[in-house]
């Protein structure tokens, strides 16, 4: 599995004595017996994600005939939205994918999902590193077992980048010398989407971790960020714009309307040629140019040497609703899900490198662990990461940092007065949800 330099607020294990299947690493019950029922599994994704699991439900109906999965899905944007009202109603799915902040907004005292410990015998933890689970626990509840964790990483359009005859960044400087270069033809050579919700805050947060050496916000949901650091960070962004490296946000919002930068004719066409996305994501834009069109880039750094202030975190979770009324059989599903070898070789590495080890080693064995995804995380596993605060990545708290970067954009605020906002806000909150 792949290793990464993380830093975490607890470790903990359950572990059982099953090896991975080849059909279906499945841990019965002592009279082997499951209900016939139908599940409903949720989760989000581009295409990519949306073909491979399809096609990873076909084969569990194979296998599992008496036990039928009804599949929700959709894109990114809305989905927390949709997926907390069904909380709040009890309809939430039997089993879903889930972001990492969802375990601090729904389960803050490990309720709010299923305890997965209570289901070990149908779920082969052993898979895993104990570090790896423990990204999961609340209160000492397993909530969610992580499906891989990565970071987001630059991808370019080398088509775009050879016509200029340019080399992919390797620091700020370079990456705003290109912003020089490639103005003259209106092209730029990165992108932030504005629809994923944090992309540019995540950003400039790593150029002030990176220069401070000071985390945006810890794992207890501390602040770490004095005013000032916010207002570099919004200066950071802010000179994106102005030397065009990104678009500003009132030209993407006229271009692209309410479509992800992936659907974007910006991005098709390679007026965009770069963008910030997480490994176990980029699929999705990967399908939106001509094969092999799009390659990882290096993590910036200050040209010093200097190149912390990266971050990982779990990519995706699966999770059980703690309403469901079949959690022996969501289990067995989200077995099939982490650790069959069959499974595994579907869905290759749409959700990112795999973290259960059987599930990786199928498709190291059949030439799978490759591609963009597996780029991104090598050149991860060289880099001082540190794990995001799942505080970071909570609704409210996007909502405070796209308010900031927008007044900052369009001009009506200037940087120290943003950063002022934005600090009282996000301190106000996170005081509020410690409670």
């Amino acid at each position: 599995m792949k290793k990464f330099n993380i830093c975490i607020a607890a470790a903990g294990c359950i572990a059982t004595l099953s090896a991975c299947g080849k059909s279906s690493a499945v841990i019965t019950q002592p009279d082997g017996k499951l209900d016939k029922c139908t599940l409903r599994f949720s989760w989000w994704g581009g295409d990519d994600r949306h073909e491979a699991t399809l096609e990873a439900l076909k084969k569990w109906g194979e296998l599992h005939p008496d036990i039928t999965i009804t599949p929700e899905y959709g894109g990114w944007d809305g989905w927390t939205e949709k997926v907390s009202s069904q909380i709040s109603g009890s309809t939430a799915p039997d089993i879903m994918q889930i972001n990492y902040d969802w375990l601090v907004t729904f389960s803050p005292d490990g309720d709010g999902f299923y305890d997965l410990g209570l289901l070990s015998k149908y779920i082969d933890f052993s898979q895993f590193e104990n570090e790896t689970l423990s990204f999961g626990r609340m209160n000492d509840k397993l909530n969610a077992v992580t499906v891989s964790v990565s970071g987001r990483g630059l991808f370019y359009n080398s088509e775009v980048y050879r016509r200029f005859g340019a080399e992919y960044p390797s620091t700020w400087d370079e990456l705003f010398a290109l912003g020089n270069t490639m103005g003259s033809e209106g092209v730029y050579p990165l992108d932030l989407d504005t629809q994923s919700g944090s992309t540019a805050w995540y950003l400039s947060v790593v150029y002030v971790q990176q220069q401070t050496g000071r985390l945006f916000i810890d794992m207890e949901g501390k602040l770490g960020f004095s005013e000032e650091d916010i207002r570099k960070a919004l200066d950071f962004y802010k000179k994106l714009e102005d030397e065009n490296v990104i678009r500003s946000v009132s030209k993407r919002s006229d271009e692209d309307g309410s479509s992800a930068l992936y659907q974007s004719p910006a991005f098709i066409s390679g007026e965009v040629a770069g963008v910030l996305e997480w490994g176990s994501s980029v699929g999705k834009y990967e399908m939106a140019l001509p094969e092999d069109t799009l390659e990882a880039g290096k993590f910036l750094d200050d040209g010093n040497g200097k190149s912390g202030g990266w971050m990982v975190k779990p990519s995706v979770m699966y999770a059980v609703s703690k309403d469901t009324k079949y959690p022996d059989e969501a289990a067995e599903f989200m077995n099939f899900l982490l650790n069959d070898e069959e499974c595994a070789k579907i869905l290759g590495t749409t959700r990112g490198i795999p973290a259960s080890r059987c599930a990786e080693e199928a498709l190291e064995k059949n030439d799978l662990l490759s591609g963009l995804a597996n780029d991104n995380d090598e050149m991860l596993e060289r880099l001082d990461t540190v794990t995001i605060s799942p505080y970071m990545e909570m609704t409210r708290m996007k909502e405070f940092y796209n308010d900031a970067i927008e007044k900052v954009s369009y001009g009506k605020e200037d940087t120290s007065v943003a950063a002022h906002e934005l600090y009282e806000s996000i301190a106000g909150y996170l005081e509020k949800v410690r409670k």
